[in-house]
């Protein structure tokens, strides 16, 4: 098993990594790094905590914490502006439902299939 220090290393990585993808607006990398992520943490959650560690290692901890808090509030900076513009999306479209049934009449026409909801 991994130690918390070891664990807490590879998250802070891939959460470089995960900035590195948001900046890129490759959303598909950033979620397949974000599910790994998840893993790590579940599999530090389930790890000893009781084990002691010494103050070098303790700070150690603590400025990956840091950075990767960090890293998590550069992430939101460059996630947060395209969720608003989905929500923004989604949200013309509940305002405008005949939008959408004239969308599928068109995609009906283009394949010869009737939609029926």
């Amino acid at each position: 098993m991994k130690t918390q220090i070891k664990l807490y290393e590879e998250i802070s990585t891939l959460s470089q990594r995960m900035v590195n993808a948001a900046q890129a607006n490759n959303w598909d990398r950033l979620v397949e790094l974000e599910c790994r992520v998840a893993a790590l943490r579940n599999e530090l959650i389930a790890s000893d905590a009781s084990l002691a560690l010494s103050t070098p290692e303790l700070l150690h901890k603590q400025g990956l914490i840091q950075q990767i808090l960090e890293d998590d509030a550069e992430i939101r900076r460059h996630t947060e502006p395209w969720m608003e513009r989905v929500r923004q999306f989604l949200g013309a479209q509940k305002s405008h439902p005949a939008t959408v049934p004239a969308t599928r009449r068109s995609a009906s026409a283009q394949t010869g299939k009737s939609h029926t909801p």
